[in-house]
């Protein structure tokens, strides 16, 4: 990487931690670090350490996690408008964790907590796997992905409805909730989860940030290059799964976030995945932290749902994008 690009970075991630200490003092109840240090009440030290701290952490690990598994997609299918929500990916996961809410399964503690997750893992593959094949005809394009993405969405959504129709009150507001997207249930321990996830699937991505530019050119002159295609291929799809059913499992469904970060990561610092890739996780956790912020503080003491903010960002973004791509083919 040059030498602009590793400054960008480090503008990016200085930028990100002093966002985070100023995140962790906004809210319904004003918790500024100075506050809890000098202070000795010991209740505001507690709301800090156990609701709100989780919380901003669980936003950057989130907002990371849904930025990088958009930057695979995007590299996969060699196209800036490709992403987990547009395709359908994301509504796998939630179809699949709208069963595990409607109905439970009686398991111990430890798996209960990883259950979700795998629900929505199982879902997120199932999506993956079906727009993944139909990529690979000839006859495939651009517009055939994403009204396979509209189909599975429709399909998926449909299923959500009838889940909640069956469901009880709780179960419906949970899902209702759940369905907007929001971080306002994060705990340490789902904090824990989803880090142990999203750590060795970044690590693993970044090892093949090499392979996915060499895909970039194709998948003949990428083997000839001494890439395992497919190999590669089916582990970026797994990993990119794994990163939106974590997200999925824990928040609900936030759309956009794979979409425009990493674009304009790319519009950025280039077409290199060895500095987009680590760009996507930190602008994503930029911009999810920065939406989380202004909901829980925007209509305190109630809270905006997050994936809200971010659907009104992002749509016409995407909007721009494909009058953009337009343009240019015409």
């Amino acid at each position: 990487m040059t030498r602009r690009i590793t400054l960008s970075l480090c503008m990016l991630a200085v930028a990100l931690l002093v966002m985070t200490l100023l995140a962790t003092g906004f809210g319904a109840l004003r918790l500024p670090v100075s506050l809890l240090w000098n202070n000795s009440d010991d209740a505001l030290r507690q709301i800090w350490l156990t609701i709100r701290l989780p919380r901003v952490l669980l936003a950057l690990v989130i907002g990371g996690s849904l930025a990088l598994a958009g930057c695979v997609m995007q590299g996969l299918f060699r196209n800036p408008l490709a992403d987990p929500g547009l395709l359908g990916i994301s509504s796998g996961a939630a179809l699949a964790v709208a069963l595990w809410v409607v109905i439970p399964l009686s398991l111990p503690a430890l798996v209960m907590l990883y259950a979700p997750m795998l629900a929505a893992f199982l879902g997120a593959l199932a999506a993956t796997v079906v727009i993944f094949l139909l990529s690979q005809q000839r006859e495939s394009s651009l517009s055939r992905l994403l009204l396979v993405g509209i189909a599975i969405n429709a399909l998926c959504g449909a299923a959500v409805g009838v889940l909640s129709w069956i469901s009880n009150d709780a179960q419906l507001r949970q899902l209702s909730l759940w369905g907007m997207g929001s971080l306002g249930q994060a705990q340490w321990s789902t904090l824990l989860a989803v880090t142990s996830l999203m750590v060795p699937t970044v690590w693993i991505i970044w090892r093949l940030a090499t392979a996915l530019n060499l895909l970039q050119l194709g998948e003949e002159e990428a083997h000839y290059l001494g890439v395992d295609v497919k190999v590669v291929q089916r582990v970026l799809l797994l990993c990119s799964a794994l990163l939106v059913a974590a997200a999925v499992a824990v928040s609900g469904v936030i759309g956009f976030v794979g979409l425009v970060v990493p674009h304009l990561m790319r519009m950025w610092l280039g077409a290199d995945h060895r500095a987009v890739i680590p760009g996507s996780v930190l602008a994503g956790a930029f911009l999810l932290l920065i939406a989380d912020t202004v909901a829980r503080t925007l209509v305190a003491p109630a809270e905006m749902p997050v994936g809200l903010l971010t659907s009104i960002l992002g749509a016409p973004w995407f909007l721009w994008l494909i009058f953009r791509r337009g343009g240019q083919h015409g």
